[in-house]
């Protein structure tokens, strides 16, 4: 993978990412101080709070999806010895 590659790559699951973990970040900060409602059957009922901790967890994860993916594909890969050198003597 090229350089240009990479960086659309980068940018593309930043901005995918970034819009999940900050709904999911809403989310979980409304069901941490229980103001998060979610509705069953027709009936608004408070969220958990362990499901606002679960959701900030999840939000975390996805920030760091996009930085993990740019090191990996932004990185500078080792050189490789070319097919021409000579292979160093078998001690």
């Amino acid at each position: 993978m090229n350089r240009n590659t990479g960086m659309i790559v980068t940018v593309i699951t930043a901005l995918l990412c970034s819009c999940c973990s900050l709904f999911t970040c809403i989310m979980g900060f409304g069901g941490v101080t229980g103001n998060g409602t979610y509705s069953l059957g027709g009936v608004d009922q408070p969220m958990p709070p362990a499901a606002g901790y679960a959701l900030l967890c999840l939000s975390a994860i996805l920030i760091l999806v996009p930085v993990v993916v740019g090191f990996f594909s932004l990185r500078k890969k080792p050189e490789s010895a070319g097919p021409n050198e000579p292979l160093p003597p078998a001690s």
